[in-house]
């Protein structure tokens, strides 16, 4: 049988992982049993995926990104170098009765580079996460937040631009905010 998917030869990819077709794995990626990896991803050097982690389609994951169990990437997510993700909120080498915490990646977010998102956190649709952040609270869905802790610096469109106060971006979308926060125009 033939993967529809790329595996670069020095790539370990369990065979009872789900691999999404054109979905391309690097150099040094290592994918266990049980992950499961949309469609047209693209997994880049050194990433780790383990079971349990779940990729929507066409999410990137840049070199040295490790998505543990319980870590759930909807479609379209972008996660920078180095990004981390936690699921142990008390952890210890040899704790045997630890829980399990998920984080939520909602469609289209950006995490940026040496990003730390902790656990029991939903980061929301086409939010923005800047470079070297850490993320201790849920992050509404366009917004952008930095720093560490990460907090509120503002709204993002859609396609990545930073909006400004008439909410209108240059790209033609539109948005309003109301007491859901930002929304985008019908």
């Amino acid at each position: 049988m033939t993967a529809d998917y790329f595996q670069h030869e020095k790539a370990i990819v369990h065979p009872n992982a789900k691999i999404g077709s054109g979905t391309r794995i690097w150099a040094f990626a290592n994918v266990q049993e049980g992950a499961v990896i949309g469609k047209d991803c693209k997994i880049s050097d050194g990433c780790f995926i383990e079971k349990g982690a779940v990729l929507g389609d066409r999410v990137t994951l840049k070199n040295g990104v490790s998505v543990f169990d319980g870590v759930t990437l909807e479609d379209d997510v972008f996660c920078g170098v180095n990004v981390a993700f936690i699921n142990d909120r008390y952890p210890r080498s040899c704790k045997e009765d630890w829980k399990l915490e998920k984080a939520l990646i909602r469609k289209g977010a950006t995490l940026g580079s040496n990003a730390t998102i902790l656990c029991g956190i939903t980061v929301g649709e086409y939010a923005m996460v800047g470079a070297g952040s850490v993320v201790t609270k849920n992050v509404p869905a366009y917004t952008i937040f930095i720093g560490q802790p990460a907090a509120f610096k503002g709204y993002v469109c859609r396609c990545g631009l930073k909006l400004g106060v008439t909410y209108r971006c240059s790209c033609g979308l539109q948005y309003n905010v109301n007491a859901q926060g930002l929304q985008l125009n019908a």
